[in-house]
């Protein structure tokens, strides 16, 4: 059960910018929080983090916040120190913002994905469909109870995402459970998916964010449905669901994918500490880190 040191770990979920230019991310959540407490957040699920990374940096001369370095900038060193190969990050559709800075300067070190926002119908898809093209996309990521308005998992709205996936041969990497930020919750619940498989059996559909409080419906799927699989983002690893923790060391070797959540609200030396007290097998550690990332983002 031992950690596998160098064996060069995939992270499908690693941000680009932190402190107060980090908060430009969830701008498009501002009009659906109505509590008070999340428009004072540096980000939306913060109350849910302790020590959340580059909320106490420093201040200038003249008092104003002074920015951690963005970008690869912010993320190498971190990346280097903790044995991170590659790692997925978003990037904008008008080619600005550091996560194209990151695929375009670092190709070998970093991947794009892409969140399209289903409300805009046929324009999403043209968008998707540019970007892989254009930079090579490697996945799309999808935030249900986070669109304003909603777009549940198995809205009609999201069909023609699924089968353009299954078209181009990438992943979805869907939120799924109860969210951090004060939304409502239905549009994630975990017993969508079952309809979404069964109508795209060839799609890689990958589970984000924890799937809690139905981890153990998640489970049942997994087994049900090939093509579905979970990453482990947003949650430090001494907090990993037992459920997924067995399942990864019997029958779900290869569903279960490392994701991270830096430099979001968890620190990567946090991440990779905890990471060491994981109970997993010996052979269960390289697809959980590595492998079982490269298959389904095709990076073979």
């Amino acid at each position: 059960m031992a950690f596998p040191d160098g064996i060069g770990v995939i992270d499908t979920m690693m941000g680009t910018t932190a402190g107060t230019t980090g908060k430009d991310r969830y701008a498009f959540l501002e009009r659906a929080l109505k509590d008070a407490e999340s428009a004072n957040m540096n980000f939306p699920a913060q109350y849910m983090f302790k020590d959340v990374p580059f909320s106490d940096q420093a201040r200038n001369a003249d008092g104003s916040l002074e920015e951690p370095p963005q970008g690869p900038d912010l993320l190498l060193p971190f990346m280097d120190r903790c044995g991170v190969e590659i790692a997925m990050v978003g990037v904008r559709p008008d080619g600005e913002g550091e996560g194209l800075r990151c695929v375009t300067e670092h190709p070998d070190r970093f991947i794009p994905c892409f969140e399209p926002d289903p409300n805009q119908g046929v324009e999403a898809i043209r968008t998707v469909r540019r970007l892989h093209d254009e930079i090579g996309l490697r996945a799309i990521t999808a935030f249900p109870s986070g669109r304003m308005p909603q777009v549940p998992i198995d809205a009609p709205l999201m069909y023609p995402l699924y089968a353009l996936c299954c078209e181009l041969d990438i992943p979805i990497f869907c939120c799924a459970g109860i969210p951090g930020p004060r939304v409502p919750a239905a549009p994630q619940h975990v017993e969508r998916i079952d309809q979404v498989m069964y109508d795209f059996p060839e799609l890689t559909f990958v589970t984000r964010h924890g799937c809690e409080p139905w981890e153990d419906l998640a489970v049942k799927l997994m087994l049900k449905w090939p093509g579905l699989h979970y990453s482990t983002s947003a949650f430090a690893p001494k907090h990993y669901p037992k459920a997924i923790i067995d399942f990864a060391n019997t029958r779900g070797a290869d569903k279960i994918i490392y994701a991270g959540y830096f430099p979001m609200g968890l620190s990567l030396d946090r991440i990779f500490e905890q990471l060491r007290d994981l109970p997993l097998r010996d052979d269960v550690w390289p697809k959980f880190l590595r492998d079982n990332a490269r298959r389904v983002l095709r990076l073979d």
